[in-house]
């Protein structure tokens, strides 16, 4: 990079800084003083071959801390790095819009928010573009989609073929690309592609349930990226705490899919998928003992009496220890960093201007 096109970059993000919103640039040159979180998460992502060649999924990272410790500030940065890495990556704000409980928004909020490494546009319309079936990993893919343990519904290899062969319709090959986006598509629209193509009797195609549609989406995206050439996906999660205001039901599902997205769930991976969650560090002490979530939310999910919830409150409870035992603790800051960053600051401005401040 030449000496005027990185003083652009600085002057940008002492711009953002001035203004209060932190942007790439910004995150990239104050870095990180979680050395300890950073080297984690570097591991993991070092390790996210190894899981996919093991049909396995990466474990994921929790961290507390109070407000002001850089939660948000820290996640930015973690996925600058992988970005640089070659992982797809998607931060998730849990708002009311996109609450924990719901894969469905998750995933949604996940794909809007997803940054592509060298591309820009819609994340998976622009994934499925740089597909190239001739290649070793594009046959991967075709063959993990068609087998019986993908876990996956006949929709996903029937929109699969039909994205490769139904080149004189471009009109459904784009409603697959929105499909595998989270919008919705009609079996009978996928079964007329298949008369098409003569292959309406290979697939048995139905509809698949909202909730478990969301979740087989989850399976299949990191598996799209690979074949295209990416590292995997990174789900960065912020505002995990927001849970805590939730119903007592709508609170015992959020407990479940932490500890999905931490891979704790016995009997389901997400291969090529990684996720990283931030909450505050008093959770643990205001929501699940004072509140009393600890003891009563396992209980209250059993007493209605359905295999369902049985095993929701199940995995409500690995959530809870997680949030309990797992969470790894981010180091507030102290005037040593608050005297690192000031210096830091002024190598910035010396840089963006050319001077010695």
């Amino acid at each position: 990079m030449n000496p005027e096109t990185q003083s652009v970059g600085y002057r940008r993000a002492l711009e953002a800084l001035r203004s209060g919103v932190p942007n790439a640039d910004a995150v990239r040159v104050l870095g990180s003083n979680q050395a300890n979180v950073e080297q984690l998460f570097l591991e993991r992502l070092a390790s996210m071959g190894d899981a996919v060649a093991g049909e396995s999924q990466v474990p994921g990272l929790l961290m507390e801390g109070g407000f002001g410790t850089g939660k948000s500030h820290l996640l930015k940065y973690l996925q600058d790095k992988a970005v640089s890495e070659n992982f797809v990556c998607s931060h998730i704000v849990i708002s009311k819009e996109t609450p924990l409980y719901d894969p469905a928004k998750v995933y949604r909020a996940a794909i809007e928010a997803a940054v592509v490494p060298h591309l820009r546009g819609q994340a998976i319309q622009e994934i499925a573009l740089s597909l190239r079936q001739d290649t070793p990993s594009y046959a991967e893919l075709y063959k993990w989609a068609n087998r019986d343990d993908s876990g996956l519904g006949a929709m996903f290899p029937a929109t699969l073929l039909l994205h490769e062969r139904l080149r004189n319709d471009p009109e459904l090959v784009e409603e697959i690309t929105n499909f595998w986006s989270g919008d919705k598509l009609s079996v009978a629209r996928v079964r007329q592609g298949l008369r098409q193509i003569s292959q309406a009797a290979t697939f048995h195609v139905k509809r698949i349930p909202v909730r478990e549609l969301a979740l087989q989406l989850f399976t299949f995206a990191p598996r799209l990226m690979l074949a295209a050439g990416y590292r995997g996906w990174v789900l960065l999660f912020d505002e995990v705490e927001l849970a805590g205001r939730y119903s007592a039901l709508q609170r015992g599902k959020s407990y479940a899919e932490l500890a999905r997205w931490m891979g704790q769930i016995e009997g389901e991976e997400y291969p090529g998928l990684m996720a990283v969650m931030t909450i505050v560090d008093d959770f643990a002490y205001v929501v699940l003992e004072q509140k009393g979530d600890r003891d009563s939310v396992g209980p209250r999910l059993r007493g209605k009496d359905t295999d369902e919830f049985r095993i929701l409150a199940a995995q409500a409870e690995v959530g809870m220890r997680i949030i309990e035992q797992d969470a790894v603790s981010l180091v507030a800051p102290d005037d040593s960093v608050l005297e690192q960053t000031y210096l830091k600051l002024k190598d910035i401005h010396a840089r963006a201007y050319g001077w010695e401040p």
